[in-house]
């Protein structure tokens, strides 16, 4: 991976709480994979910032290289890599992800 590259994905997780590489935009993911995570944020009315990998072939295979995780999406909250779609819907799912986001002081719709 180039240094711009590399300089790229580093200033967007580190300057926002909660950064989705992804595979489009929150509005019109392109791949099933995106589209379940952004619906989980959608539902925990979760601000973050979405890098669309699709845009930048470069961003795509860096982000990779970066996390050392082969697939997308990705996900990174206050610089720490969570994981991808599957990790985040166990989390979701069991409560961890609201856990992880309340330590981090992140603001979110909490389930009732």
């Amino acid at each position: 991976m180039d240094q711009q590259t590399n300089d790229l994905i580093k200033s967007e997780i580190e300057n926002n709480d909660v950064c989705l590489f992804m595979k489009g935009t929150p509005d019109a993911p392109q791949c099933g994979f995106s589209m379940a995570v952004v619906n989980i944020f959608k539902i925990l009315e979760l601000n973050f910032k979405s890098v669309n990998v699709l845009e930048n072939q470069n961003v795509r295979e860096g982000i990779k290289v970066y996390s050392d995780w082969p697939t997308i999406p990705q996900l990174y909250v206050k610089n720490e890599f969570i994981g991808g779609c599957d990790i985040i819907k166990e989390m979701y799912e069991n409560g961890e992800l609201a856990s992880l986001l309340e330590n981090k002081n992140i603001s979110f719709k909490k389930k009732v």
